[in-house]
């Protein structure tokens, strides 16, 4: 067989995105988009919310780790000449660009020091 475990990172791309969302979800619950109370209330979160820090580290965490299947994805796709199919391909440009303009927004979000200088 021509599979190996290089072609896994597409299906934990899936997991870590399904972790995302459902973590992303639980968060919103106690989360209020006012830049002067956002990172007073991250802190509740993380302090007051029954499992509020857990689930924000594996939020925050589950990022990271999204990234990095996300790239080896990508290196596969490069070695193994996926570039060829142009339409998959470029959707998986757009999918990539939409990806990190999604992070981005994430990341501003808690509008802590490092948010306000990333923005």
């Amino acid at each position: 067989s021509n599979t190996s475990a290089w072609w896994n990172f597409g299906s934990f791309l899936g997991a870590c995105l399904i972790l995302q969302i459902i973590t992303g979800l639980f968060l919103a619950m106690h989360y209020s988009p006012d830049a002067s109370t956002a990172f007073s209330l991250i802190a509740h979160i993380t302090r007051d919310v029954n499992y509020g820090w857990i689930i924000r580290y594996l939020h925050a965490n589950g990022v990271a780790m999204f990234f990095i299947c996300l790239f080896l994805h990508i290196g596969r796709g490069l070695y193994y000449g996926s570039f060829l199919y142009l339409e998959t391909w470029n959707t998986g440009i757009i999918l990539l660009l939409t990806t990190m303009a999604t992070a981005f927004m994430g990341y501003v979000l808690p509008w802590g020091q490092m948010s306000f200088w990333g923005a």
